[in-house]
């Protein structure tokens, strides 16, 4: 699969690097504040940030009178920034965010303005599962403004093959295929437990199959005792036994996600499946080009639990990241901010710069579009993925206010290794409500 141009390979090193470093990636901010009566805004360096640059600069052309002014960050340093901005009343006019606790947070607290009118045209080509992330009680807080990032199960071909494993479809079979692959001396399931949020995808996935989104929804409205639900406990005694199985291996602690270890795993053989987000595939792409061309990689939805009253086509990860509108802004910045969402984001131009790279935007009819590029079948995948799931559940440590999510990681660690049980980790979850 050879990329036809420099910036296509340019795009996919960015978006590499990114991925390599999530925790601490590169860049800073840099100079070119607004004015107090402009729009400005507060980008991400690394992943997408040529499709954003692009997208300014675009606007900033067509509208000199009118110039929405960038300031750029790492992912870290924004995350602090912008909250401590946000709370005080000096935000950005166009607020990043991943939508979650934390736009709930702006919401009821007033920092963040109704864009339902002003955002139609975009929220017209919006998946609507995806939409709805930026909804609170029926109101668009906030848009998508990049890549659909649902968790996928990627897999070693050559490995199953070599060790007679078909791809599991239920969590069983999934079981069995974990037995088989540590006969034939390789890791079946590679886990960086180490970075603790990878584990998040296992209790997300596997309490959806097993109760629905109607559980950690229980969760989300603080219902006494949700964490105790028997949909929770039952995922939290499976990911038990996928470790007592060995499933993951004996050093999966030590396996860090910021350094691609988990999924240099599965590109060396040296394990069989990773269930990671679709921001991985970029990589795969890069390190690996000879396993992707080959056909050697695979890549699967998440296997379904007997018995479960979760639909099986559900999926968990980031619907995307978004843009919401500060109201600390002049009604006038508010303006441009709204038109320049409606015109600008999620445009022809930044659609094909997403697709380049191997990543799917939130948008419907883009059949005709991804059939043309070089990548298709992976393309065509994810977004069938994104488009027909019924429901597209926020990573948990988004969704949550801070101090639950941090909770939530300290205790599912404990969980992994062992050092607490399944009711126990309830009832700890419990008091956090």
């Amino acid at each position: 699969m050879k990329l036809r141009t420099a910036r296509r390979t340019g795009a996919i090193a960015t978006a590499v690097a990114v991925a390599a470093t999530l925790a601490a990636c590169g860049g800073g901010n840099q100079p070119g504040g607004a004015s107090s009566d402009g729009a400005s805004a507060w980008a991400l360096t690394g992943g997408s940030e040529d499709m954003f640059r692009a997208s300014f600069e675009d606007w900033n052309a067509e509208n000199p009178e009118r110039e929405i002014a960038v300031d750029w960050f790492a992912n870290d340093a924004y995350k602090e920034k912008i909250r401590t901005a946000v709370g005080s009343g000096n935000a950005p006019t166009l607020v990043y965010s991943w939508a979650g606790g934390t736009l709930a947070d702006y919401a009821e607290n007033g920092n963040v303005v109704d864009i339902s009118d002003g955002t139609q045209d975009l929220l017209d080509r919006v998946i609507p599962s995806v939409a709805a992330n930026g909804q609170i009680d029926g109101t668009t807080y906030a848009v998508p403004n990049t890549q659909s990032q649902p968790v996928v199960l990627y897999y070693n071909q050559e490995v199953l093959d070599a060790a007679g494993v078909e791809v599991p479809t239920t969590y069983d079979e999934l079981l069995d295929a974990a037995a088989a692959l540590q006969e034939a001396d390789v890791i079946p399931v590679a886990l960086a437990g180490q970075s603790v949020w990878p584990e998040l995808m296992w209790i997300q996935y596997l309490t959806d199959r097993i109760g629905g989104p109607e559980v950690f929804q229980a969760v989300l409205d603080g219902e006494e005792g949700a964490w105790s639900d028997p949909a929770i406990v039952e995922a939290t005694t499976r990911i038990q036994e996928l470790v007592d199985a060995g499933a993951f291996g004996d050093a999966f602690g030590s396996v860090n996600a910021d350094q691609n270890a988990d999924i240099a795993l599965v590109q060396t053989g040296k394990a069989a499946f990773v269930l990671q987000g679709s921001w991985v595939y970029p990589n795969f792409l890069e390190s690996s080009p000879e396993l992707v061309e080959s056909g050697g990689l695979g890549y699967t939805t998440f296997p379904a639990v007997d018995g479960g009253a979760g639909d099986p086509t559900n999926i968990v990860g980031n619907p995307s990241n978004f843009w919401s509108v500060s109201a600390s802004a002049s009604p006038e910045a508010q303006e441009t901010a709204k038109e320049y969402i409606s015109t600008q984001v999620l445009s022809d131009e930044a659609v094909d710069e997403l697709l380049a790279i191997g990543t799917v935007p939130p948008l419907t009819g883009l059949e005709d579009r991804i059939a043309e590029q070089e990548n298709p079948e992976y393309l065509e995948f994810v977004y069938d993925m994104v488009r027909d799931a019924p429901h597209f559940q926020l990573s948990w440590d988004q969704a949550l206010p801070a101090d639950q999510a941090q909770a939530l990681l300290d205790n599912l660690s404990q969980v992994f290794l062992g050092q607490i049980d399944p009711q126990q980790f309830s009832e700890t979850m419990d008091a956090t409500l």
